[in-house]
């Protein structure tokens, strides 16, 4: 005993030394009682030595006998106690359990202080595996008291088991952080969703999300170093760490006379390079940058400058001219300065590349003043609504907003380094920026930039020659890929997302029969950053959008004349700052605690969010609130391949009517046959088809609702 007393501090001292580890929340195994059970992700072989020299007292490990024999348990067993688990002989698990019940008498005992790992083995992911049943069934027969306990940092050790997929070293960074206690009813199951959950909400808390952009993306060039290459374009030219900062450096300093005293910044840009460099440039100089949508016309791109205040817009001649927009830009250059970045090229010495260069060997020294006075709580950036229902509005979103969306995302889908992203989703759009650009960035993901989702004949090439693992499309652009894929072109794909709009189930049967891929749905809003809930590998529902992130708290509102579901409104770390609209140009008004979606949901017994319609595309008819998402599936079911969209006009009689714009020929006759069938009322069917040989869409691939609603209004 008196070897381990001096063993213990000795090993602390060693790891705390050579590792720099931080421990925090320690004081949470001394309130959570004389009955603990601590539960941990599993990063590494370090993972139980580093247990057994924080955790107060002589800990336990429960293990699996075949691991118990290892090499690396036979020291950690002289710092603790091992419970050797028969995963072939329940009852191994007797002895762990009666240890951790209540003592049946008031004299005092021991404390009792359990770690188990509940994936049961070392990841391989570096994110959370499959969690095991047996510590739900612990905590079930015992009562003891849960402490979650999470590592982050040992996946990069040569330790771990990550050497394909992360830049090991032997001595990364390590920190352990014990999460506060959570108690459980005895005798009441608890589900390893449960497990999972606590888990998840444990990576979260350790992310890193109070941070700012710039800082975020300095991090992750130490992490992984400068050469870690973090993007490419359809140029086929890989840019690194160490190149993005040049870049930025260079072309902040020529931005800085001509932005002198401006707030936002407009950004005019494709998915490329010179997006992600513009992007970090203008934060390089503390100011905010607007992403303008330049699929929505220049009325619509007018308003938003008008509102967000903005007097710059950077752009570039070759993608003007690629995209068409000189009309755009006829519009604008009357009343804002228009700068291509062509232009400044001339001007950029020799002298500005070397000192761009060696700014970004230490950029933290060289960015200290708007390090310093930025903010985590600043906006990072305004993105505007797509404007499928009224004027676009301006989203304000923080750092945190940002970040936090990312360790969410992190916390729940697995991607490491080794993935690559292809991102076609324009960076106007909150899904492209955050997931497609900005996570990339702070997470050191590559990422494939493409300018259009529209290409549906050249992206499933570009999927196959990029190697890429993950994609992100809404249903209309997968669509549209499937119809000119060969099957192997998604055959690295191994996380493909779907957002912005309802996953067609003839879709997600396509690409699961035809390319073996299973399409993950996912659900959020500009206003949540964007993502708010996604199906993962782990924990999916098809027909559902998956469970909230972590620490997303969600609340139903009752809608008269709908039996279930009801108006989402939602709380949580990415929720936006507030809206810039036209009344107060150039001023975010703040949001409230909640945020209403304007979405009617429905949450099943399991957490699974299934999106019913838009609050604002339900038709009420003869007093029956009817969504007009059910009239678009009917006619989908029929004609897959086309469009359909469906809206309401004023009804005398019934007090609405819906109108069904089809892109098909398709009969009321057909609908109602189809409603029949599927056990779908009479009164769901629209009055009205009108055959149009294209319906209007946004940039976002969402139907244009504006257009289509216009016809139908009183002059």
């Amino acid at each position: 005993m008196l070897v381990v007393s001096l063993l213990r501090p000795l090993v602390a001292f060693l790891l705390r030394l050579i590792f720099r580890l931080e421990v925090t929340g320690v004081e949470h195994i001394a309130s959570a009682g004389d009955r603990v059970l601590i539960i941990a992700n599993h990063l590494s072989f370090l993972d139980p030595l580093i247990l057994s020299a924080f955790i107060p007292g002589k800990p336990t490990f429960a293990i699996n006998v075949y691991q118990a024999n290892k090499w690396y348990f036979l020291w950690v067993g002289l710092l603790s106690n091992l419970y050797r688990l028969d995963p072939l002989k329940p009852l191994s698990m007797k002895h762990l359990i009666q240890d951790l019940r209540p003592a049946k008498t008031e004299d005092p005992k021991t404390p009792v202080r359990v770690c188990i790992f509940p994936e049961g083995r070392i990841s391989t992911t570096g994110g959370i595996m499959k969690i095991y049943e047996g510590t739900g069934m612990i905590l079930e027969k015992t009562g003891a008291t849960l402490v979650t306990a999470r590592f982050d940092g040992p996946e990069y050790s040569k330790f771990s088991r990550m050497r394909s997929k992360l830049r090991l070293r032997w001595f990364p960074k390590i920190t352990l952080t014990f999460m506060p206690p959570v108690t459980f009813e005895k005798d009441k199951p608890v589900p390893s969703a449960t497990i999972r959950q606590l888990m998840t909400e444990a990576a979260f808390h350790t992310s890193g999300y109070h941070d700012t952009y710039l800082n975020a993306a300095i991090k992750a060039m130490e992490l992984h170093g400068g050469k870690h290459v973090v993007a490419a374009d359809t140029a086929r030219i890989d840019m690194n760490y160490r190149q993005l900062f040049t870049r930025s450096f260079v072309l902040s300093e020529k931005l800085k006379l001509p932005l002198w005293g401006q707030d936002f910044v407009g950004m005019l840009l494709p998915n490329a390079l010179g997006a992600m460099v513009t992007f970090t440039a203008v934060h390089m100089i503390g100011k905010v940058p607007c992403m303008l949508n330049y699929s929505s016309g220049k009325a619509a791109i007018k308003h938003t400058c008008q509102i967000s205040g903005i007097r710059v817009i950077l752009t570039a001649r070759s993608f003007i001219e690629k995209g068409k927009l000189e009309d755009v830009i006829e519009a604008l250059q009357s009343d804002y300065q228009i700068i291509y970045l062509e232009d400044l090229r001339p001007t950029i010495t020799l002298k500005d590349k070397l000192t761009g260069l060696y700014r970004a060997f230490a950029p933290a020294s060289h960015l200290e003043s708007v390090l310093t006075s930025t903010k985590p709580e600043d906006p990072a950036v305004i993105i505007y609504t797509s404007g499928s229902e009224g004027h676009p509005k301006g989203v304000a979103l923080s750092h945190i907003n940002i970040l936090s969306n990312v360790g969410q995302i992190f916390a729940v889908i697995d991607i490491t380094t080794a993935d690559k992203i292809f991102n076609a989703m324009p960076v106007f759009h909150c899904f492209g920026l955050t997931v497609g650009m900005l996570l990339p960035v702070v997470r050191g993901i590559k990422t494939f930039l493409y300018p259009s989702p529209l290409h549906f004949r050249v992206i499933p090439d570009l999927i196959y020659d990029t190697d890429s693992t993950v994609m992100l499309g809404t249903d209309t652009f997968y669509r549209g890929y499937a119809h000119y894929a060969n099957q192997y072109d998604f055959a690295n794909i191994r996380i493909a997302v779907a957002g912005a709009e309802k996953l067609k189930e003839q879709t997600r049967r396509q690409y699961s029969d035809e390319f073996c891929l299973n399409i993950l749905q996912g659900y959020g809003v500009t206003e949540t950053s964007p993502v708010l809930s996604v199906n993962t590998l782990l924990e999916g529902k098809i027909g559902t959008v998956g469970k909230p992130l972590p620490m997303m708290e969600l609340k139903l509102d009752k809608v008269e004349g709908l039996d279930k579901g009801g108006r989402l409104s939602v709380k949580g770390p990415n929720v936006m700052l507030g809206y810039i609209k036209a009344e107060q140009p150039g001023v975010i008004q703040p949001q409230g605690e909640w945020y209403d979606t304007g979405d009617i949901v429905d949450i099943d017994d399991d957490g699974y969010i299934t999106i019913l319609g838009r609050a604002k595309r339900f038709a009420k008819i003869a007093g029956e609130m009817v969504s007009l998402s059910i009239v678009e599936d009917l006619a989908s079911a029929l004609y897959p391949e086309q469009t359909h969209a469906a809206i309401t006009i004023p009804d005398e009689r019934k007090g609405e009517q819906i109108i069904l714009y089809s892109e098909s020929k398709i009969t009321r006759e057909e609908l109602l046959a189809r409603a029949r069938q599927n056990g779908v009322a009479e009164i769901s069917l629209a009055k009205n088809i009108i055959f149009m040989e294209s319906i209007p869409k946004l940039g976002s691939g969402k139907v244009d609702f504006v257009t289509l609603n216009k016809d139908h209004k009183p002059a």
